[in-house]
């Protein structure tokens, strides 16, 4: 069974910084998309920002220039830099990791992290 697992968030000021890290466990041939998406109460869950294993990313418009995304494809890991936070940054942030094969014929699937709160206080 693949589980991710997230850490790293936590409570910070106004346009300060956190760095959240997902670490994946299990056996892992591959995995073509890993990101972070968010769900603030009351609100459907967004893309944060996503990267393939060829270092292609796509950020949500609202995090544009102040998060960055990284995979370190070797450890099947994924970090989000996060600067210049707002109150409207504060949500559960999710990793998800996309296409991840187990075996080089096996099947495909998609798996998700237990969540990490992120809490932007003005």
């Amino acid at each position: 069974q693949v589980q991710l697992v997230e850490s790293g968030g936590g409570s910070v000021q106004a346009g300060g910084s956190l760095r959240l890290s997902c670490a994946t466990s299990g056996v892992i041939f591959t995995i073509s998309v890993m990101g972070w998406y968010r769900q603030a109460p009351g609100k459907q869950r967004e893309l944060v920002a996503v990267v393939d294993r060829g270092g292609t990313t796509n950020y949500g418009d609202s995090v544009k220039g102040r998060f960055t995304i990284s995979r370190d494809n070797a450890k099947n890991t994924v970090f989000l830099q996060m600067n210049n936070l707002k109150p409207d940054d504060t949500a559960v942030y999710y990793c998800n990791a996309a296409g991840v094969r187990r075996t080089v014929v096996g099947s495909v699937d998609d798996y998700w992290g237990q969540g990490t709160q992120v809490t932007v206080s003005s």
